[in-house]
């Protein structure tokens, strides 16, 4: 995987909302003036008349949405993950959540790796926000070619879905083609001596980390768990049983997030120790993504220092 292209998962989303386009007349897309760095300008490129730009004002486009698919229509409401959950939270809840309502909330811009725009835009609470909202899916895919599939599966899925996408570029590693199912986690690599859960830009660095760590005679399995809710439980339930040992990796905050997730279900049914990675409940700040990832210990080689001392190696 070493020659992998390197495309950011919001591109995916584009290409998804494009292609849903040409297969349902029902899907239309709702933009906070932010069509170009969302990616919706390429639905509304392609199919103008059912594109809507509502203006620096999310709270009310959330409520367009809602009211859009009471009529019968499927609207993905776009807008960065701080924006769309974070200023929207209220009508997302009480005009989508609460009565149930087929609206598909495309969340960009997601975690540290925002970068440059600093901790006011570095959205690390939207997994916490949105898992707090009865019947809610909330999905993080790992790279364009899951982002896209993704997609699809949120349009056929009947009930509210939150997506979030990333700004950066990141490695493909998924064949063209590929399916996703809501719910369903994916084995990467598989392992004896620890699991490593982990979704978003994390899988590619624990991906990567598994590698190192089979160098240094740690054998561990490798989890893409992009479905942050509805968890798949059997397979968070397997990894335990088979390696007695989890970490979770996220670029989210560890209050709240897939760390939380996969801790709620192993206290309830299989007690494991873990170890979460993620953003350690502080604000991030201003500065290269790539940087920034290291920084605050998103990065292969953190993943592979904290399932050493795990190890005792």
């Amino acid at each position: 995987m070493a020659d992998v292209k390197k495309i950011a998962t919001r591109d995916g989303y584009g290409n998804g909302l494009v292609a849903l386009g040409a297969e349902h007349d029902n899907v239309v897309v709702l933009d906070a003036d932010l069509a170009g760095s969302t990616k919706t300008g390429m639905f509304k490129k392609a199919y103008p008349d059912r594109h809507f730009n509502c203006g620096i004002a999310e709270g009310n486009m959330m409520c367009v949405a809602a009211g859009m698919a009471a009529t019968g229509l499927v609207p993905f409401a776009s807008s960065f993950a701080m924006f769309a959950a974070g200023r929207a939270f209220e009508q997302i809840r009480n005009s989508i959540g609460y009565p149930g309502l087929n609206v598909k909330i495309g969340a960009t811009h997601g975690g540290i790796s925002v970068g440059e725009d600093g901790a006011s835009h570095q959205c690390c609470e939207d997994f916490a926000l949105m898992r707090s909202i009865p019947g809610m899916v909330i999905i993080c895919p790992a790279d364009a070619v899951e982002a896209e599939a993704a997609v699809k599966a949120a349009y056929a899925h009947q009930g509210p879905v939150y997506l979030r996408f990333g700004r950066l570029a990141a490695p493909v590693f998924h064949e063209e083609g590929f399916e996703f199912t809501i719910g369903k986690g994916e084995v990467m690599r598989d392992g004896t001596d620890v699991a490593i859960i982990a979704n978003g830009l994390l899988v590619y660095e624990a991906v990567q980390a598994g590698e190192k760590l089979a160098e240094q005679g740690i054998n561990a399995m490798i989890i893409n768990m992009s479905t942050v809710k509805p968890i798949d439980e059997a397979l968070v339930l397997e990894a335990a049983r088979k390696c007695g040992r989890i970490i979770t990796c996220e670029e989210h905050s560890v209050v709240g997030g897939l760390g939380e997730a996969v801790c709620s279900v192993l206290s309830e049914k299989l007690p494991t120790p873990v170890r979460r990675i993620g953003v350690n409940d502080t604000f991030g700040e201003s500065g290269p993504a790539a940087a920034l990832l290291k920084k605050y210990g998103l990065s292969a080689e953190h993943i592979v220092e904290v399932a050493r001392d795990f190890c005792g190696k």
